[in-house]
Order: C-alpha cells, then structure tokens, then sequence
C-alpha cells in the first residue's frame, strides 16, 4: 500500500492571443515521429468535471529548459498518437481491479 498523496502535474500554457490556459499533464509519449504530452483542462471552478476530456500536443524539448507545445497538424499523426493514449489510458484506468 502506497502512503504517497496523489500529486497532479500541472501545467500552465499560453496561446496565441496571450491567454493562460491551465492543464494536468496525464501522460507523456515517444514515439518515431517525436514526443507528444496528453493533457486534461483544469475546470475554472472546484468540483465541476471535466467529462474525460484531454487533448495531445507535440513537444519540441527545445535548447532550454522550457519545451514549446504546439498542435500535431498532420491528422494521420494525430489519430495515431491519440490511438495510443486511449490505449493507454484503457489500461490504466480499467476497473479489472
């Protein structure tokens, strides 16, 4: 038995037009084509769900210590990488307990 308390990752990313938008990363991949970061949006207020929603970005590690996200623009890549992190997330959040 685990006595750690669950800490979420979060992250703060800021769009085009300059607005703060605040996620937890639920999960990270690589893959041949690059990395790739699952994130679910964190509800502006406490106790609203999130309906399971998450979206993939691509990351770009960059030369410093912040990496850049950006969107996957290539739908075959996307579908792929969402394949993935579905199958994932299957695994991880199954109720075979």
């Amino acid at each position: 038995m685990c006595d750690e308390e669950y800490t979420p990752d979060i992250i703060s990313v800021i769009d085009e037009e300059g607005k703060e938008h605040v996620f937890e990363e639920l999960d990270r991949i690589e893959t041949d084509k690059g990395f790739y970061v699952a994130l679910s949006p964190l509800p502006e207020n406490p106790g609203e769900d999130d309906e399971g929603e998450f979206i993939v970005l691509k990351v770009d590690p960059g030369d410093n210590d912040e990496a850049t996200l950006y969107p996957i623009e290539d739908d075959e890549e996307y579908n792929e990488v969402g394949e993935i992190f579905l199958e994932r997330f299957k695994e991880l959040f199954s109720d075979d307990e």
